[in-house]
């Protein structure tokens, strides 16, 4: 009986995006400004010069519209709480609220130190009354957007949280069919090498499995290539040769993608070591750069007549989704392709990773 994977739920409070988030501050900064253009761009009566109003509206409009997002962005996580037809309200509401205690605040300034940037003193519900108007039009459209944003984010979440649990239900049976295939062709032969692997391969596969869908760690991964690799130095013999080159400041407890490396790796052997009859070298390499740390594995490539139908690139494609799932732009795969040699080389970042992948 065949299982597949289950959708990831849209959650509900996905309506209300993150004010304290850089783009949602710039989004709001820049629907702003617009308002602003639109205004002075309408017809007007009054006598000031473009400019003198644009800097005095703009100044006044990002200010409303800041305070407006430092409140939501403290009020997001009560505000989530609530069910999501009254948080919208509520949430309307204070922008409305915000925007009235703002233009009565600026109004009364205006007219204390007698700057003429409003409107005369017995213009003053005008004033205000414009300003909420404004604001109620603005403000409606704006979480009317955020929602379609943040319920299209669920739903990519969801779908490629579905594609990375149907990649794993693969990759682990056909991870375990090889290394069982490598295990029988030693048993008659030499008994204790295969006993030998069949320990590997079980602290392999405890790693591997018991993960739960959780993520694995940089020190993890690397330890479960080597292992995968001893296990085929006993197939191969002298025909495979491993170099490690493995930096000593290395993060170990940096979180990454389960059975991220060993695919590679395989693929390594079985599309660069095994078609040549004299075998070859594989590497692994690892570096801390940066913020991150930089992964490459390298192997001799068969000549062009002698490689054998390949899905290497399917391999590629799964593990480049499943870093961009877990780090987003931040990560990257990059493939080096020579007439003798290929390299994978892999970047991860040094950042928390969980089960809802990065924004793009």
């Amino acid at each position: 009986m065949s299982t597949q994977p289950k959708p990831t739920s849209t959650p509900d409070s996905s309506w209300l995006p993150d004010f304290c988030s850089l783009p949602v501050i710039v989004a709001v900064m820049i629907i702003a400004e617009l308002t602003v253009l639109v205004i002075l761009i309408a017809p007007s009566d009054e006598s000031q010069p473009l400019l003198s109003r644009l800097g005095t509206v703009t100044v006044f409009v990002q200010w409303i519209a800041m305070l407006c997002v430092v409140v939501l962005c403290k009020a997001r996580a009560w505000l989530q709480r609530l069910p999501r037809l009254h948080g919208v309200l509520v949430a309307y509401l204070l922008m409305l609220a915000i925007t009235l205690t703002g233009s009565a605040l600026a109004f009364v300034l205006d007219q204390l130190l007698n700057l003429k940037l409003t409107l005369p003193a017995q213009y003053q519900w005008r004033f205000l009354l414009r300003n909420v108007a404004l604001c109620a039009l603005i403000g409606a459209a704006l979480l009317r957007y955020f929602y379609v944003i943040e319920q299209w984010r669920a739903r990519v979440q969801a779908e490629a949280r579905t594609r990375l649990d149907a990649l794993q239900a693969r990759i682990r049976p056909h991870f375990l069919f090889n290394s069982m295939n490598t295990i029988a062709s030693l048993i008659r032969t030499e008994p204790v090498a295969a006993e030998r692997a069949v320990e590997d391969l079980s602290d392999l596969f405890r790693a591997a499995l018991g993960a739960d869908g959780k993520p694995s760690t940089l020190a993890a991964e690397l330890e479960l290539a080597q292992r995968y690799l001893a296990i085929e130095q006993l197939r191969l013999r002298e025909r495979l040769h491993v170099q490690f080159d493995l930096a000593a400041d290395l993060p170990g407890d940096l979180p990454v993608p389960a059975l991220l490396l060993q695919p590679l790796v395989e693929n390594a052997i079985h599309h660069g070591i095994q078609p040549l009859p004299g075998g070859g070298t594989v590497s692994l390499r690892a570096r801390r750069q940066g913020d991150g740390v930089a992964i490459t594995i390298a192997n001799p490539r068969p000549a062009e007549g002698a490689r054998a139908p390949s899905r290497n690139g399917m391999a590629l494609a799964n593990t480049r989704s499943r870093i961009e799932y877990h780090f987003g732009r931040r990560g990257a795969l990059r493939v080096n392709e020579g007439d003798e040699d290929f390299e994978v080389a892999l970047w991860l970042p040094e950042l928390p990773i969980t089960e809802s992948p990065r924004p793009a």
